[in-house]
């Protein structure tokens, strides 16, 4: 048995954890606030809360708002020299994960030369390696979705519609604040969406070929705990047990990205919402989801694992690989996004190709990660299957 064992990130978890923020022994002494373009994090108060944790820390700030759903390279170059300008010693995500995904690039790129892409390894990315450490980042979620606040990977877009996650090991977070009460005014809708993220950063890092004894028994109680607390969570968003269980199951799956790599229906998804920004990553997993993991159950690709997939998400008397896909799929439908289509998205059939090429030349990591190598034709096939 052979494996590698690195999460350096100190994660301090539970209601109520921001109130103590101040007392983490924080580094650094001006902080850049990265948040997103929205006003959720302004309106409900978590900005306010997180710069009197900073005041109380001694810590000065400023805050950058420019970061989209999908995080384009554009901004975080500029959050980057917003950083630089404004003497930044350390960087707060605060919000969902496209912010604290930004907050951990424009970490990086704060403290290296050129733009984004050259440290990029997909795509048309140069592959530099960083020669500067990334500034200290502190990564405090608003959503149950990412897991971000666990690995070092950030996910961004560049102008040729290339959505590729990259990151190094300086661009985990030094501190999480991981506090379910923050999370208890996601609406219904992005509840799930960020939720089957989470679930399927588990799963996909369960299936993966490059999983390990460690990842595997965080995936497994990742998907536990998101599968008990998810549906729950969307019907009811002041249920504060679910809402915890599923920040917890983000968490830990989040601890999955750091451990292995994830498969192919990520790498397929980031493609089609790198030509379509306003798909919401989670919405377009959804999507393609019960076709992907049936491909892999009609080739009798991972069966063990998928019926420990399936027990893991209640189906106690799991015997197959479809017990895992008839459970993911009855959570999509207790979930009330089981009608999403690509079609509201301006996604179109004649594209397929475009797409599934665009994800073999980004993501092929992720692809060839997949149980099973699987064609061109048998991505398109997955694309096709799910379409509406």
């Amino acid at each position: 048995m052979k494996f590698k064992f690195f999460v350096p990130t100190k994660i301090f978890f539970g209601r109520g954890s921001l109130n103590e923020m101040h007392k983490r022994g924080l580094p650094g002494k001006k902080a850049l606030i990265v948040i997103s373009s929205g006003k959720s994090v302004r309106v409900n108060g978590y900005l306010a809360r997180v710069e009197e944790q900073l005041d109380k820390a001694g810590i000065g700030h400023v805050i950058f708002d420019k970061v989209k759903p999908n995080p384009r390279s554009v901004d975080i170059e500029e959050g980057a020299r917003f950083a630089r300008e404004n003497g930044c010693d350390v960087v707060v995500g605060l919000g969902g994960g496209s912010s604290i995904d930004s907050a951990k690039l424009i970490a990086l790129l704060a403290t290296n030369e050129g733009s984004l892409w050259d440290y990029a390894i997909g795509g048309t990315g140069k592959r530099t390696m960083a020669k500067s450490k990334a500034l200290p980042i502190i990564a405090i979620p608003t959503t149950a979705g990412t897991g971000t606040e666990a690995d070092q990977w950030g996910v961004a877009t560049n102008e040729q519609n290339e959505k590729i996650g990259m990151g190094n090991d300086d661009t985990y977070p030094t501190i999480a604040i991981v506090d379910p009460d923050l999370m208890m005014t996601v609406p219904p809708k992005l509840t799930a969406y960020q939720g089957f993220d989470a679930l399927f950063h588990a799963t996909e890092g369960y299936i993966s070929t490059y999983s390990n004894f460690n990842s595997q028994i965080y995936s497994l109680k990742a998907i536990e705990h998101i599968a008990k607390g998810l549906a729950a969570a969307v019907n009811d968003g002041s249920n504060a047990q679910a809402r915890e269980d599923v920040a917890l199951g983000s968490t830990l799956a989040g601890i999955v990205e750091a451990l292995t790599l994830l498969a192919g229906n990520h790498g397929l998804e980031h493609a089609l919402s790198a030509y379509h920004p306003d798909l919401p990553h989670g919405a377009g997993l959804i999507m393609m989801s019960v076709a992907y993991y049936k491909m892999f159950a009609d080739l009798g690709a991972c069966d063990e694992k998928m019926i420990n997939m399936a027990k893991a998400m209640g189906v106690k008397d799991a015997t197959k690989a479809m017990d895992f896909v008839d459970a993911l799929a009855k959570l999509i439908e207790d979930c009330g996004v089981a009608d999403l289509k690509m079609s509201d998205y301006g996604i179109t059939p004649d594209r397929f190709e475009e797409y599934v090429d665009n994800a073999f030349k980004t993501n092929i990591f992720t692809l060839n990660a997949d149980p099973a190598k699987i064609s061109k034709e048998q991505r398109i096939q997955i694309l096709k299957d799910s379409y509406k």
